[in-house]
Formats: C-alpha cells, sequence, structure tokens
C-alpha cells in the first residue's frame, strides 16, 4: 500500500478525529520479471548506501529520512537517499535491475515483492542473519517467497469501519458487529440524500482490496473463488445495493471517492483506511466519527482484513560488503524502538508483535487498528505472483454481479473457469 499523507502527534491523542493518517492506497502492478539476478550498484564505496522508497510527504519524508540517518550513523555509514513517485517504482526497478543499478536497500509496496523476488533481484534475508522472530507470521508472509523472506515491514495498516458517531446516536444504532447487524444498520441510516453504508467495489485492484475482508471472513479462499463462501461475500454486497443502503455508484467509487461520501455527510458508515483522516480532520472537522472492526457474518467470528504496508529489501547488486552493511542498517531500521518512533509519527501499526502492543496502549485511538492487524492477511501469501490475476478475477466477478445482476454462484464459477 502507498503512502499518503500523515501528521507526525506529538504525544497520545484522545480523539480519533485528530488521528494523522495511516498509508495505503491499495494498488497491485503485473510485473515483467526482471531478469537475471539482478545487478551491480553503481558505486562500491561501502561507507554510502543508496536507497529508493516512493515517501515523498512531508510526515513520511521526515520520518524515514530521519530514522534512515541515524540508524546509517550508527552502523558506520551515510545514506543518500532517492523518493521515486509511487507509481513509477516498479518501472523503475526493473530499468535499474536491466542497467545493474539497483539500489542498497530497496522499499517495496507489499504485494510486488513476489515478483521483484521471482526475478532474482532481491536477497534473502537469512543470508545476512536478519533476526525476524519478532515480526507476526502473517506480517513476515507479505515480505515473503518461495518459503524464505525478501522484505520487512516496519509498520503496516489495514481498513476498518468508520461510522458518524452522531448519525448512529441519533438513530439508536449501536456499531455493528455482524452482517445482519450492518445491513439492519445500514438500512436504518439510509434517509432521503444518505446512505448508510459505502464501499469502494470499483473494478481495480482497489474493489477486490476492499472485498477481502467480506470474503476472508466468510470463510473465502483465493485458492478457489468459485465456492459458496466466496459467492456469499458478493451476495451481501449485491443486497445492500438492491435495498438502497449503499448507492448504486460503489462500483465507480475508488477509496477517495468513498471517504468524500463520509465527508459530505452522505453516509454514515463506510469501509476505509486511516490514510484518510487528514482529509476527515482538514474538510470535515465537524463530523464526529469513530472506527469499529468490519462486521462478520456470526458473532464470535474473526474478522479478516488485508495487510497494508511496504516491505524493506536488500537487492542483489553483487557488492557483498554494501549488501552487509545494508543489511546491518535495515536490521537497526526495523527494530522495536524505531518502529515505535514510526508508528507513532505515520500512525502506522508496529510489525513486531509485542512492540504493536505497547502501541495500543500508548495509542488507545488506534487501538482497533492494532485489533484489526492482528488478524490481517497478506494478500499474496497463499498465490505469490499468481495473486495479480486472481484479484482481477475477483473485482470483474463482483462487478457482474452488481452492475450486470448476475447470480454470484455463477459469476465466480465463470470467474475461476478464467484462472484454469
Amino acid at each position: 500500500m502507498m503512502s499518503k499523507p500523515t501528521s507526525a502527534t506529538a504525544g497520545p491523542v484522545l480523539s480519533r478525529r485528530s488521528l494523522g493518517a495511516l498509508t495505503a492506497v491499495p494498488g497491485l502492478l503485473s510485473l515483467a520479471a526482471c531478469g537475471g539476478s539482478g545487478g551491480g550498484s553503481s558505486s562500491g564505496d561501502a561507507a554510502s548506501l543508496r536507497v529508493v522508497d516512493y515517501y515523498n510527504t512531508p510526515a513520511d519524508d521526515t520520518v524515514i529520512q530521519d530514522t534512515l540517518e541515524a540508524v546509517a550513523s550508527e552502523a558506520g555509514v551515510t545514506i543518500s537517499r532517492e523518493k521515486v513517485p509511487g507509481d513509477q517504482l516498479i518501472q523503475k526497478v526493473l530499468q535499474m535491475s536491466s542497467s545493474k543499478t539497483l539500489p542498497d536497500l530497496l522499499m517495496l509496496d507489499n504485494p510486488d515483492l513476489q515478483e521483484i523476488a521471482s526475478s532474482g533481484a532481491l536477497a534473502p534475508l537469512e543470508d545476512f542473519g536478519i533476526d525476524t522472530s519478532g515480526f507476526s507470521p502473517e506480517i513476515l508472509a507479505a515480505g515473503t517467497y518461495e518459503g524464505k523472506v525478501y522484505g520487512l515491514a516496519p509498520t503496516v495498516n489495514t481498513i476498518a469501519l468508520f461510522y458518524n458517531t452522531t448519525m448512529l446516536a441519533d438513530a439508536g444504532i449501536e456499531p455493528p458487529t455482524t452482517w445482519d447487524e450492518l445491513t439492519s444498520a445500514a438500512a436504518a441510516l439510509t434517509h432521503d440524500d444518505v446512505y448508510g453504508l459505502a464501499f469502494s467495489a470499483i473494478a481495480t485492484y482497489e474493489g477486490t482490496w476492499q472485498f477481502l475482508p467480506f470474503m476472508w471472513s466468510n470463510g473465502g479462499d483465493e485458492t478457489d473463488i468459485a465456492t459458496p463462501e466466496v459467492a456469499g461475500a458478493a451476495q451481501l454486497w449485491a443486497d445492500l445495493v438492491a435495498e438502497g443502503s449503499a448507492s448504486k455508484a460503489v462500483v465507480n467509487w475508488g477509496q477517495g471517492d468513498v471517504i468524500d461520501q463520509f465527508k459530505a455527510g452522505k453516509a454514515a458508515m463506510v469501509v476505509n483506511g486511516p490514510w484518510n483522516i487528514v482529509g476527515l480532520q482538514t474538510d470535515a472537522p465537524d463530523i464526529e466519527w469513530d472506527v469499529a472492526i468490519i462486521p462478520v457474518p456470526e458473532q464470535g467470528m474473526d474478522s479478516v482484513a488485508p495487510l497494508g504496508g511496504e516491505v524493506w529489501t536488500i537487492p542483489q547488486t553483487g557488492d557483498a560488503e554494501k549488501q552487509k552493511k545494508a543489511a546491518e542498517v535495515l536490521q537497526r531500521f526495523v527494530s522495536p524502538e524505531n518502529q515505535l518512533v514510526m508508528g507513532s509519527a505515520r500512525n502506522t501499526i508496529p510489525a513486531d508483535i509485542e512492540a504493536a502492543k505497547t502501541f495500543a496502549g500508548e495509542h488507545p485511538e488506534l487501538a482497533t487498528f492494532v485489533e484489526q492487524v492482528s488478524t490481517a492477511r497478506s494478500r499474496t501469501g497463499q498465490l505469490g505472483t499468481e495473486w495479480p490475476t486472481t484479484a482481477k478475477a475477483i473485482y470483474t466477478a463482483f462487478q457482474q454481479v452488481l452492475v450486470d445482476g448476475t447470480d454470484p454462484e455463477k459469476a465466480f464459477a465463470d470467474a475461476a473457469a478464467t484462472l484454469g
């Protein structure tokens, strides 16, 4: 998930309206193979490391720069950092691999790691003895290819259910926790030009990202999308639209459009991520809101959302000494202490299990996201490099359900058939 604008926080904040933004714009690029095994770095000076990432917004840029400089100093090296626009990063990586100018440290959006690792452009972190013991299995899975960890995420993010506390209070409704409660709450909150619920069902990977919590929580699985559990999640969306509790326009809305509906008071509840919080603060300061776990089919089930965030990798530059130094910097960069610093500055969730618990205690306003992350899953964990094709099949199927009125079981069976 790419980074969005964020506000650094000086300490614990008592209202979720005063949060800064997290990261995450779900996106997934289908990559061509880099070819070969990477290339040599342009400089053989092991005292200076070249870093490439896409953090170009003020708070992200500042905390990443400060943290990298601090850990580089501890390792006795300096860094030279290049910031590439997010939508250009993968093409840039391909070019650098071809020209043998890969950097010493490379940040990737986690869904892209599988493709880059499969090309041979990245080094397994075990080659350098990097300790990954504090990371949860699912967060490690986001940086793993064929059983080896190639990238580590210092912090992560996900999506949850934002709700207008005033609207729910006026209607005498508690935040929904199950699909039945979500359905009834959305219906009760719909009136005039206000919809009870908004979500993104756009025909892009962004739409699939929003569909996953419903699919996964219902027992659906990306390894076989032609199942009643997957179809059931699509049926929930279809029913909400058919009943008028969600707008027919959800098929055209990205997550930015969804949060705009919330800001305008046109939606009482929305599925979204904390990267939009700064916009809420700035554009709709009078709206009182809070965040809840995404509802599950039945009480007692786990709400399983997708993991967003970036992983940091060590490319195959051919310079063993620089790779060794890059590994030392990376180990320091992802320490629990630095995770807490970066999480606090960017309002992202530390990837280290114990650090996340500490973070939740220090930032109670983010406890919902910590809880949602604790059961979240990597998008590429099971399918690896096959994930982009399946993600497209998923959004193609639910678009057929919502736009054409196709029966969900048929739509997903047809989509599964295209996967072979």
